[in-house]
């Protein structure tokens, strides 16, 4: 079985009892990984994360501390996989139900052939929507390794390669955009995105309760820019995923 870190907040006790308690209900082992609080880094420690520079070019609006510190939170995870000796890390957020198949897909991940770089246990049908492939193939008895036509944006559960975590580390420090935003324009740095159907995970009641914090909309300027950066993003992933 690959390792599994699972993020959470010291201040979140009652979430990280919730996950003991769902792998413990599957006889796995985790490990929890302390999640960033942002204003708890220094300020040097900040701008090597986060660069409001690129969050002009790339993204509608600045982004709030609970974003910067949950992609700080990934980011650190990713390098955790890079500074360890196995092939793939299981990352999970702190508000995710394991389904009993969970553990049989992660195993059927962990032996595919190198080549990818990142597989998300959850996708859109998680809010509602139908999901956008390329195409599926049999994983396990019971899932589908799909590969996207669009990527989903939820990132409450993937396995990652070292290949993608090298990629990821190498072009994301310091980020200006969201996490979930970030991982779907893979163009930038060339990662290999796929999930799974039906999904290994599904969401906890808490996941309507963020830990990040709320978002301002912003003003009219705001979305204007929000509209231009959505359409050069459909027409770039349409161009990519030829």
């Amino acid at each position: 079985m690959l390792p599994i870190l699972y993020v959470n907040l010291d201040r979140d006790a009652v979430r990280r009892q919730r996950m003991e308690a769902e792998f413990a209900g599957l006889g796995l082992a985790a490990e929890r990984f302390p999640a960033t609080l942002w204003t708890a880094l220094t300020d040097a420690e900040q701008s090597r994360y986060y660069s409001p520079e690129l969050n002009t070019q790339r993204f509608h609006k600045p982004l709030v501390n609970g974003e910067k510190g949950c992609y700080a939170s990934h980011l650190r995870a990713w390098q955790w996989l890079l500074d360890s000796p196995h092939a793939a890390l299981v990352v999970l957020e702190d508000d995710v139900k394991l389904k009993p198949e969970f553990g049989a897909v992660v195993e059927a991940i962990a032996a595919l052939p190198a080549g990818w770089d990142m597989v998300k246990l959850l996708g859109r049908p998680a809010t509602g929507k139908r999901e956008k492939l390329r195409g599926q193939r049999p994983l396990t008895a019971s899932s589908q390794l799909v590969d996207y036509a669009r990527i989903p944006s939820l990132t409450a559960g993937y396995v990652i390669s070292r290949s993608g975590a090298e990629k990821l580390v190498k072009s994301r420090l310091p980020f200006g955009r969201p996490i979930d935003v970030d991982l779907r324009h893979f163009w930038e740095n060339g990662l290999v995105i796929q999930g799974i159907e039906p999904a290994a995970i599904e969401l906890d009641e808490t996941s309507f309760e963020s830990s990040i914090g709320d978002k301002p909309k912003g003003g009219l300027a705001a979305r204007w820019r929000k509209f231009r950066h959505k359409a050069a993003y459909s027409f770039l992933n349409r161009l990519h995923s030829r």
